[in-house]
């Protein structure tokens, strides 16, 4: 498969080493020149600009948290000129103040550029049809898309989030080669098409590119299955850039980061130290080439690893495993850890539910953690004689109990009960902190 920028994607490690090295010491300079905030933080770590003289001495700066960013709402991180900012995205804000994200003509060309390579990646090319059902808006995902589509060259249908209908229509009518979406909104996707009595495998629709949620590798195989096409995993955030940080080649062997711009590391999310390479832990990253919003080893609460062994697609660039959980994600119930993807992956792999769950968390009359899982089944099972149900119910729950250690509520409900999102599905209902 084609690959976008063999200079950048297949470089040498000394060479990419030694662009990340001048380009983090400039990302370091202009931030402590710049930002008030950041001067003041490394000063208080006694980290000048002089200080970084080898890419391990990156480990010398301090972390980049959320709070920071929320903190410092809305420009108090812009590292450049209010009048060059063209383009400004910011988180949902559903928790709380919203984090911004400020792009310069510049900060624009280079999300053009790691998009297109995202979208490469999944096998897209001048003649391919885009159609991007991520939201347009204020998200990054819409607009990141759009700068990658347009960077590459393809036909591009920005036809936003939500309604289905329209969706496959122009899906049909304009020959869609490509699908951007959140996973669980494909199979919002496939589940209506179905109703339509639509046939995926009459569609030239060959590969998606989804993100913006956690989601399993059993998802993936759900995903591939009802949709006749091959599904990869992308990775952003709007504290770096949006989609475009990571994603994952025709391998589907972890996702590629982009290290030309972004630079990870894996640290023990309690001390902070920094893990070698295969050892799980939380994912820090720096931006190495932005001007609006640049950010030092920001903390992004994604569980992952790293893999260097070398990609049969011929990038040489470090890859991360798929998400394993984040750490404000993790569920603690009666002293288990557990992250909702571990749940998914069992409920996907089990013959009879439908991929759609949610899970709710509430204290019970003893005041201990209880679970409830509720799971969308198939049509003919949730019809059909309750002995069915109730093997059903007792499989799942003792898989879960036998796989992850948690001993769960399994409450099995009809097909199409539980609320569909156009955006970012909810799975977790925790109502201890009600």
């Amino acid at each position: 498969m084609p690959i976008w920028n063999k200079e950048a994607e297949c470089a040498s490690s000394e060479a990419r080493q030694k662009l990340q090295l001048g380009r983090l010491q400039k990302a370091v300079e202009r931030v402590y020149s710049r930002v008030p905030f950041y001067r003041k933080k490394l000063d208080a770590a006694g980290v000048t600009p002089d200080s970084i003289g080898c890419l391990q001495d990156i480990a010398k700066l301090p972390f980049t948290t959320k709070s920071d960013l929320r903190d410092t709402y809305p420009y108090g991180l812009l590292a450049c000129d209010q009048a060059d900012v063209v383009e400004v995205h910011t988180s949902s804000g559903t928790t709380g103040t919203p984090v911004v994200a400020a792009y310069t003509e510049s900060d624009l060309t280079l999300w053009g550029e790691v998009m297109a390579r995202t979208l490469s990646m999944a096998g897209c090319k001048k003649g391919d049809t885009v159609q991007n059902g991520y939201g347009y808006g204020m998200f990054t995902g819409g607009l990141g898309v759009h700068h990658g589509a347009r960077r590459l060259g393809v036909t591009l249908l920005p036809i936003s989030s939500g309604n289905t209908r329209r969706q496959l229509a122009m899906m049909r009518d304009f020959g869609s080669t490509l699908l951007t979406c959140t996973p669980s909104y494909s199979l919002y996707l496939a589940e209506a098409a179905r109703e339509e009595g639509m046939d995926f495998r009459e569609l030239p629709l060959k590969a998606g590119c989804f993100g913006a949620e956690p989601w399993s590798e059993n998802m993936r195989v759900e995903i591939e299955s009802k949709l006749n096409i091959k599904a990869h995993d992308i990775y952003g955030l709007t504290e770096l850039i949006g989609p475009g940080v990571a994603s994952e080649c025709e391998q589907q062997h972890g996702m590629h980061i982009n290290e030309d711009y972004f630079y990870p590391e894996i640290i023990n999310p309690e001390t902070g130290e920094v893990l070698p390479d295969g050892e799980k832990g939380e994912l820090v990253i720096t931006s190495l080439h932005r001007e609006g919003s640049p950010v030092l080893r920001f903390r992004t609460r994604d569980i992952t690893f790293m893999m260097r062994e070398p990609c049969a697609c011929g990038r040489t660039t470090v890859r991360i495993h798929r998400l394993l959980g984040r750490t404000d994600d993790l569920m603690i119930i009666r002293g288990v850890n557990c992250f909702p993807s571990q749940i998914e992956n069992v409920l996907m792999r089990i013959e009879g539910t439908q991929p759609h769950y949610q899970i709710v968390i509430d204290r019970g009359t003893t005041h201990l953690d209880e679970i409830e899982i509720r799971v969308e089944v198939e049509e003919a099972i949730f019809s059909d004689v309750t002995r069915a149900m109730e093997h059903l119910r007792k499989r799942i729950h003792d898989e879960l109990k036998s796989e992850l250690g948690i001993s769960a509520q399994i409450k099995l409900v009809e097909p199409r009960s539980i609320a569909r999102s156009e955006g970012k599905a909810q799975r977790i209902i925790d109502k201890r902190s009600l």
